[in-house]
């Protein structure tokens, strides 16, 4: 029987001729790999966190600082189980990534289409009660708060405990507060509360609402765990989110310097500046993880005076160098967290400003030190200007216009919300105030609104 090898043989070599002629591979071409994507932590791609091991940031939270080193390009071959972020073949799911910075033609469109009258107002943030004029406690936002609102679209109210009743009351007149904001402005208003824990609370402890009452800061940074004071902001933040309510005046970064300081002793988290650094920034993220922004507060720092700015000038003898390495530390960690308020305080700095001018009021402690030394351009609110250190040195329209001539953009409760208005609206016709200036406040004001 004759074998039929070379008949195999040859049928193979035209096939394969037969191939190679149309351009077809005959076997599989042999490549080389691409070399698989190293792995990587967030740590190692957006630079080492100055915080504890935490949740991801929220979407309420600021931009990642600039300075952070760019992520090294993922191979090709790496895509298909892990897309780059932004890429085409990223899955369109919700991410919890901050929400991106407003385009600044959206600001510039914005800032355009408003009258320096509607501008102005965007800088007040008042109580309900000096937004309407209403001779008693507001409970609604009405007709009469739109009527107010229309003619004054100021760029926020402040909540006390008695507006608050109950939770049902509280959502809806913080919803309506909200619609009738976006109705007139088109700008979510802030929407605004104090509610550190402990003494300084709104809603916990009230016994009107359903929450547990916290202890104090003080008594939480004794613990030494940034984990407890998360855990409170994580709280607060989802029942103040709940509410309605988008910013908190907490946390208390103050560094209890003073042991005779009667005004934060126990709103602060310690005498120690990292300990207080650890524990608001802890706070904050569990705060924002719910969309409610934090407010550090009271910067350059309440807890070296052994006065009350309630009262009147509260003082401190520090200089600029010990600020630098006590009081500023919590507030320069925030900066570079990304932290998007800051309320100054009225505190007194004659060693660092040689007057006895409130650091709310200074323009070498807003622009050069927190502004251009520290590098922070985000909001920067007052405290109160209705407190004794500012009402009892200064009229409403005096100091609106030294706040905002000192670098400021949010105004919070004036003794008098109509004078202070009308004084900044003369400060911008007559010259005192350029219209550049209220602009620079509104262009921080939009860019965090349009993240809220």
């Amino acid at each position: 029987m004759r074998t039929k090898t070379p008949f195999l043989i040859s049928l193979i070599l035209i096939i394969g001729l037969l191939c190679s002629g149309c351009g077809l591979p005959f076997l599989p071409e042999v490549s080389e790999a691409a070399p698989p994507a190293e792995e990587t932590t967030p740590a190692e791609t957006w630079g080492a966190a100055a915080l504890p091991a935490s949740p991801e940031p929220s979407e309420t939270s600021a931009p990642a600082p600039a300075l952070e080193p760019e992520p090294e390009p993922v191979p090709e071959s790496a895509v298909e189980s892990e897309p780059v972020p932004g890429s085409a073949a990223e899955p369109e799911e919700p991410s919890a990534a901050p929400q991106e910075t407003p385009d600044e033609a959206e600001i510039d469109a914005l800032l355009s289409g408003m009258t320096l009258e509607e501008k102005v107002a965007q800088l007040f943030v008042v109580t309900p009660e000096a937004l309407t004029g209403f001779d008693g406690t507001v409970t609604a936002s009405g007709d009469l708060t739109r009527e107010s609102f229309a003619e004054i679209p100021v760029g926020g109210l402040v909540y006390m405990g008695d507006n608050l009743e109950n939770a049902a009351q509280t959502r809806e007149m913080l919803s309506d507060m909200r619609e009738i904001s976006l109705d007139r402005i088109g700008l979510v208003p802030f929407l605004c509360v104090d509610e550190e824990g402990g003494t300084v609370a709104r809603i916990s402890g009230s016994g009107r609402f359903d929450t547990r009452e916290y202890p104090d800061m003080s008594d939480v940074g004794e613990t030494g765990d940034p984990e407890e004071a998360r855990q409170i902001g994580d709280e607060m933040g989802k029942y103040l989110s709940d509410l309605g309510f988008n910013v908190d005046f907490a946390p208390v970064a103050d560094v209890l310097s003073n042991p005779e300081n009667g005004v934060v002793k126990y709103r602060a988290f310690s005498s120690d500046p990292e300990t207080v650094a650890a524990m608001t920034a802890a706070f904050t993220q569990g705060l924002e993880a719910h969309g409610v922004l934090a407010s550090y507060k009271h910067f350059p720092g309440h807890g070296n005076t052994a006065e009350d700015s309630h009262l009147g000038f509260a003082e401190s003898d520090a200089d600029l160098e010990t600020l630098r390495g006590r009081e500023l530390i919590p507030f320069a960690d925030g900066i570079g967290n990304g932290i998007s308020m800051i309320m100054a305080g009225h505190i007194s700095l004659p060693e660092v400003t040689d007057s006895e001018r409130p650091a709310s009021l200074s323009r070498r402690v807003i622009t050069e030190l927190l502004r251009e030394e520290m590098g922070f351009d985000g909001l920067v609110i007052t405290d109160a200007l209705n407190m004794g250190a500012i009402a009892d040195n200064y009229t409403s329209g005096e100091a609106a216009v030294m706040a905002l001539e000192a670098g400021v953009d949010l105004l919070l409760m004036p003794s008098s919300f109509s004078a202070a208005y009308d004084a900044v609206l003369e400060a911008v016709s007559d010259g005192t105030l350029p219209e550049e200036r209220i602009d620079a406040s509104l262009r921080r004001i939009l860019r965090v609104k349009l993240r809220l």
